[in-house]
């Protein structure tokens, strides 16, 4: 399995107020995902880069959660070996086998045994 990017996903219904407290300590907006799952679901990919030139990535989805979710998001070139790989682990679909497919990514969210979650996400090179 090929690992992308690794970093922090944030879901909460109060996303405006996460992604402003992230801007104030120095993270910039990157790009913003919208209409995701054919809803209101929106996710904001933000960035830092120190004063060393290290880069740090934080991603914040608008979501009608009822309380915040914190998961690792986990970029990967197959998402199909990755999600038979977590399978196998024992981790189970969160979305009750949901698999969002929005033409140019594919994702979905996975709850180990002990309850941690990864969030995987292939992005499609050749969408239309």
């Amino acid at each position: 399995m090929t690992i992308t990017s690794f970093n922090p996903l944030i879901v909460t219904k109060d996303a405006e107020n996460v992604v402003r407290l992230f801007e104030e300590m120095g993270f910039e907006r990157r790009h913003m995902k919208t209409g995701i799952n054919n809803n209101n679901i929106t996710s904001v990919r933000m960035r830092y880069t120190g004063e060393d030139g290290k880069v740090f990535h934080v991603d914040v989805t608008n979501a009608p959660v009822e309380q915040d979710i914190t998961t690792i998001r986990m970029n990967v070139r197959d998402f199909d070996e990755a999600y038979k790989m977590l399978v196998e682990k024992g981790f189970t679909n969160a979305q009750g086998g949901k698999i969002t497919n929005t033409g140019s990514s594919k994702s979905t969210m996975m709850v180990s045994p002990s309850g941690f979650s990864i969030s995987i996400a292939e992005h499609i090179r050749n969408h239309n």
